[in-house]
């Protein structure tokens, strides 16, 4: 958690992350709450806001980027001994996943109940070990992509590409959360882990030719706006396609960002995106219940002003579990490690 100057690498002495990682998985972030935040309270309300816009814009490439970005530097500890990789990947996301779901099923729990009764809510509750719940369905994917990629390293890597990008273009639809997000996604997490060399040969020429990475980011939103609007996006090879120049839109702005060392508080929230990810339901949830109540403004604002309260009510629970012994909420205590801590660590955090 303790940061210092940056190395002429990219990286931070301290704790080795690259900047422009951390301003795309904040940008990532950002347009995560930003879509929870803006669909909630436009089905509470029943008609759309200005930020409807800027959700479906986002849409082809959000999740390809966080997955995208998951996967690079996943060359640097795949060669691990399964225990301690099944530790950092399986181990570690799960604690989270399941600490994080009774937290959001308790909450949940009383409308559950109202509606079908107790019975059904321990049902409920079972399902999730199956069933991805609710928003935290990405760090229940994330351990499945870890453990696949590393069980697959003997078979050839072209070949995987190929079958997962053809998983994502058949935008497979059973009802089953893991099977959909797996064809959707696999693609990406895995294009992240194999060309990881050249993503980070591309942000080093943005960085070099920043003039140039604009002009390219001024095309790409125009041909990604006209597609989204033209209803196209989702067409099997297109989706696919702005997926992935999508996810490079996105490392380009990191990568600018960076260099310009602009909008430090996004960098930040990148750093901890996961801790934005498991504590932005409550201040969301909170925040548009009285929002709405109040009835005073447009749907749109209250959706921005929604986003900015996940963002930030995640970022202040996270700071007082840290000071309160809470901290178990998102960093994960030493029983539920099965393989040795690293020389230097003392706690794994959830980011």
């Amino acid at each position: 958690m303790i940061e210092s100057g940056t190395s002429s690498n990219g990286f931070t002495s301290a704790s080795e992350r690259v900047d422009w990682v951390d301003y795309a998985k904040g940008i990532c972030i950002v347009m995560v709450v930003m879509m929870h935040s803006t669909l909630g309270v436009e089905a509470s309300a029943g008609k759309h806001g200005f930020m409807h816009v800027l959700v479906e814009f986002a849409r082809p490439f959000r999740m390809p980027d966080f997955f995208l970005i998951s996967g690079l530097f996943l060359a640097r500890v795949i060669d691990r001994d399964w225990r301690t990789y099944l530790d950092r990947k399986v181990v570690h996301f799960f604690y989270f996943y399941l600490l994080w779901v009774a937290i959001q099923f308790a909450f949940k729990a009383p409308s559950f109940a109202a509606d079908h009764g107790w019975a059904h809510v321990g049902f409920l509750y079972l399902e999730t070990f199956y069933e991805p719940f609710g928003t935290l369905w990405f760090i229940y994917m994330l351990p499945v992509f870890f453990v696949l990629t590393k069980a697959t390293l003997r078979v050839p890597a072209p070949l995987i590409w190929i079958t997962a990008a053809a998983l994502e273009m058949a935008h497979i639809q059973t009802g089953w959360t893991v099977i959909d997000e797996f064809a959707a996604r696999f693609v990406y997490f895995y294009s992240g882990y194999l060309f990881a060399n050249y993503v980070f040969r591309f942000a080093a020429n943005v960085q070099s030719w920043p003039a140039m990475a604009l002009w390219g980011l001024a095309v790409w939103s125009t041909v990604n706006g006209l597609l989204v609007l033209a209803d196209v996006a989702i067409l099997p090879g297109i989706s696919l396609m702005l997926g992935t120049v999508g996810a490079l839109a996105v490392i380009a702005t990191g990568a600018l960002l960076a260099r310009m060392k602009w909008l430090d508080g996004l960098r930040f929230c990148g750093e901890h995106s996961i801790v934005i990810y498991l504590a932005f339901f409550l201040p969301m949830a909170v925040v548009r219940v009285v929002l709405l109540k109040l009835n005073i403004l447009d749907v749109g604002l209250v959706s921005l002003i929604d986003t900015i309260c996940g963002v930030l009510g995640a970022l202040a629970i996270w700071r007082f579990a840290m000071r309160t012994g809470l901290s178990f909420l998102f960093v994960r205590p030493q029983r539920y490690w099965i393989a040795p801590k690293q020389p230097r660590a003392t706690l794994q955090a959830a980011e």
